[in-house]
């Protein structure tokens, strides 16, 4: 998942990234070329604190690409922020549930079950809806204590 193409569009106080069809090796922000955590950077200084990933178009995704990932999340939560997923692939949420960072991740089948859940700004209380139909359908924070 290197170099790939993302679109940036605003829902209220959320941003949502969305990936374009063009997958290569390492994220990208707009039609720039500045990189995912550039962007999230300068989405971060100008206050923009609610920010979705759409992975929609995302086939795969390599050691580098869950390790921008996680460094995102961190970054953006770190300061006071949120970063969610939503629209995997089911190669995507299987790799996600092998690497266990369904358990790092608030994880989102539709965008707008994505956008409520920033409802009030507090995570605790954000219904998410995991991926694998054969789990029970759990708060995505009670996924982090697995």
């Amino acid at each position: 998942m290197s170099n790939i193409g993302i679109k940036e569009r605003r829902v209220g106080s959320v941003t949502i990234l969305s990936a374009d069809g063009e997958m290569r090796i390492g994220l990208r922000f707009g039609g720039s070329s500045v990189p995912l955590p550039s962007g999230v950077d300068s989405l971060l200084e100008q206050g923009r604190r609610h920010i979705l990933l759409n992975l929609e178009g995302v086939a795969s995704i390599n050691a580098r690409g869950l390790g921008e990932l996680v460094s995102n999340y961190v970054v953006v939560t770190r300061s006071g922020g949120q970063f969610k997923l939503f629209n995997l692939t089911q190669m995507l949420r299987e790799l996600m549930m092998t690497t266990k960072l369904l358990t790092v991740f608030d994880v989102y089948e539709t965008e707008s079950q994505a956008i409520d859940s920033f409802a009030g700004d507090n995570p605790a209380s954000a219904e998410a809806i995991p991926y694998d139909p054969s789990t029970n359908i759990r708060n995505a924070n009670s996924l982090k204590d697995y």
